[in-house]
This record gives C-alpha cells, structure tokens and sequence, in this order.
C-alpha cells in the first residue's frame, strides 16, 4: 500500500510539475505576444507616419505650386499690361501727331 500511495505522489508530484511547465510556457507565450504586438504596433506607427509625411509634403508641394504659379501668372500678366498699355499709348500718340501733321498741312 505503501508503494501505490509512494507511485500515486510521484504522478501526482509529476502532474503538478508538467502543469507549472505549461504555465511557464503559457506566461512567455504572452510576454512574447505581448512584445510582438508592441514591435507591430510601433513598425505600423512609424509606416503610417512616413507615409502622412510623405502625402503631407506631396500636398504641401502642390499647393507651393500652385501659388507659384498664380504669382507668377500674376505678375506675368501686370507686365504684359504695362507693356501693352505703352504700346497703346505710343501708338494713340503716333496717331495724334500724324492726325495734327495732317491738319496743318491741310
């Protein structure tokens, strides 16, 4: 009897002992699925960062060009007034003297 209650500890004894293992292993399962979600988790953070970034400075570019071209169409457009309004100005006076040139000749 002795000897079955001796056997019935040591099976008991290693039942415990493969339990602790599985919770041993249980537990750095989790610390590892735990530090495994944190690395993910940071990767996919500085992904999406780069990427609004990048779109950030795409963006920030179009509209810089956009403005860039508007002053410039801007100031394109106020000096090929200039230019027109002087040409138009010495042709009216052309037009003037040739027309008092006629007059005194008449």
């Amino acid at each position: 009897m002795r000897e079955r209650d001796t056997e019935k500890n040591r099976k008991r004894r290693e039942r415990e002992r493969e339990r602790e293992k599985r919770e041993r292993q249980t537990e750095t399962d989790r610390q590892t699925d735990r530090q495994t979600d944190r690395q993910t988790d940071r990767q996919t953070d500085r992904q999406t960062d780069r990427q609004t970034d990048r779109q950030t400075e795409r963006q920030t570019d179009r509209q810089t060009d956009r403005q860039t071209d508007r002053q410039t169409d801007r100031q394109t457009d106020r000096q090929t007034d200039r230019q027109t309004d002087r040409q138009t100005d010495r042709q009216t006076e052309t037009h003037r003297q040739t027309d008092r040139q006629r007059d005194r000749e008449r």
